[in-house]
């Protein structure tokens, strides 16, 4: 699978790169007090993150003085299996590099996304993205297995967290997975198997095979 800088001119539909914040401090935090398992595991909001240095500046200017969650997305990853989107922008960074299978709302059709229709974006270390509100993603893909990915995700306050399941009247109501989390499942994911609206046709996207990618 053809994998693109997130420097590159192709990423400007689906996000953007954030500079000027000074990130040492968050950085830190995710590298010393977060766990980088062999699975994936995600933390919607760490009082660690909030603690560390300029953070809450950060949040604060990032989200327009609205509140806002730091957590994390953290472990070993190279497959697909979901895509989400929410109803505003998230932020990434990772303490290493990364890569985003990412998707646009506009690919779905008939409340159904292809995976033909996405596209692996590769993010640096220490580099800060926005991924806009529609633009559809999930977990992380390691680039370099022996190393794996800690990446910041923040999100407006109690995005992922329980919620009621929709009311299933229409499919925005079925994919309604979390609190401010909409989600489509591949058929083939563990998400689906507990229930997901399964909104992913084709292919299960595996780029195991074309990492580590260097812009070099």
């Amino acid at each position: 699978m053809k994998i693109i800088p997130v420097t590159d001119p192709a990423f400007a539909p689906y996000g953007r790169v954030v500079e000027g914040y000074p990130v040492a401090g968050l950085l830190k935090a995710l590298e010393e007090k977060t766990p980088c398992p062999e699975g994936v595991v995600y933390f919607p909001r760490l009082d660690v993150l909030h603690e560390a240095e300029d953070a809450a500046q950060i949040g604060d200017d990032l989200f327009g003085g609205m509140p806002f969650q730091f957590g994390c997305c953290n472990g070993h990853n190279t497959k697909l299996n979901c895509l989400e989107y929410h109803r505003d922008s998230e932020f990434n960074m990772g303490t290493e590099d990364f890569i985003l299978l990412l998707a646009k709302m506009d690919d779905i059709v008939d409340d159904v996304l292809d995976t033909a229709k996405v596209k692996a974006f590769y993010c640096p270390k220490g580099v800060m993205i926005e991924v806009y509100a529609t633009t559809l993603h999930y977990a992380p893909c390691h680039n370099d297995p022996a190393k794996g990915f800690r990446v910041l995700v923040g999100l407006p306050a109690g995005t992922n967290t329980d919620y009621r399941p929709g009311t299933g009247k229409n499919t925005l109501d079925k994919s309604l997975w979390a609190r401010n989390k909409w989600l489509l499942a591949h058929p083939e994911s563990g998400e689906a198997a507990e229930g997901a609206y399964i909104g992913l046709k084709g292919i299960n996207l595996d780029i195991q095979a074309d990492v580590p990618f260097s812009q070099r």
